[in-house]
């Protein structure tokens, strides 16, 4: 497996000319989610074709500066990770290598990243889609792999696929979780052992409210059961249309029951589907 710490190590590694290139983005720390999407990144790519994984903590799409500071840069374990399960190669840059000091231009989504992680963080989204669009330009994927858990974000990337004209396949995988049903995430390992006993509560919230089939009975069965928590603290709790992301006065479509909740300063996300109920709606 090869590692390309430069945009020039990059490009000479991929100078194969492989017809079949698929990325799977990540900001490391990489866990058994990530795992899964690296082996169906391969699983798409074949004994032929490629598959990069790149692992790069996005400066612009962090809202506060603690949190980038945070985030876990187990760079060693990630590299095994990403051999194990099929990549090809790394691209690891700096973020020196990825954005000019100048830098003037950015990517901006201005509708479905009005709601949910959107409005609580603004400028999140642009950082993402500029960093997505540089390493789908970088590695000249054909295709990519997400993960689900971040459901706006594999939104948002498929609505710039679509309107950029990107000639870039997006590949969802569907959120992996703990056996405790808590949505793996690299901020898990931050967590106290008294607030990750107790995340596993957000799950419990969502799958309970699913049972009920009126847009107010959801809402307030998922909230009554997070604020039960002497730990946890609500920064969004949303139910929203599964196509538009915009809130949703009833369940006449499919809908998306979206949270964001703090533990200390680590926030988890987390969302489950909610089914239509035109009679209820």
């Amino acid at each position: 497996m090869w590692i390309a710490n430069t945009k020039p190590q990059l490009r000479n590694y991929l100078s194969s000319g492989s017809e079949k290139i698929i990325l799977v983005p990540t900001m490391g720390a990489l866990h058994p989610g990530h795992a899964s999407l690296i082996a169906l990144a391969r699983e798409h790519a074949g004994k032929d074709g490629i598959v990069i994984v790149s692992i790069f903590v996005n400066p612009i799409q962090f809202d506060r500066s603690s949190d980038l500071e945070k985030y876990p840069r187990p760079l060693a374990e990630d590299l095994e990770i990403c051999e194990k399960y099929g990549a090809d190669g790394v691209f690891a840059p700096e973020a020196n290598e990825v954005y000019f000091p100048d830098r003037s231009i950015t990517v901006t989504e201005k509708s479905l990243s009005e709601n949910l992680c959107g409005a609580t963080r603004p400028g999140h989204f642009d950082g993402v889609c500029t960093v997505v669009l540089k390493l789908f330009n970088l590695t000249k994927c054909t295709a990519a792999v997400f993960g689900e858990k971040d459901f706006q974000q594999l939104a948002i990337i498929r609505r710039m696929v679509r309107d950029l004209d990107l000639d870039v396949e997006i590949i969802p995988h569907p959120t992996i979780r703990e056996p405790d049903g808590l949505a793996m995430s690299s901020r898990n390992t931050r967590l106290t052992p008294e607030h990750r006993a107790d995340a596993v509560r957000i799950f419990k919230a969502l799958s309970a409210a699913r049972q009920f089939t009126s847009a107010f009975d959801i809402f307030a069965a998922a909230k009554s059961h997070i604020e039960a928590s002497d730990h946890a603290k609500i920064d969004y709790l949303s139910l929203v249309d599964a196509n538009t992301l915009t809130p949703a006065p009833d369940l006449s479509a499919p809908t998306i029951l979206a949270c964001a909740v703090f533990y200390g300063d680590v926030r988890l996300i987390d969302h489950i589907s909610i089914p239509a109920h035109p009679q209820n709606s």
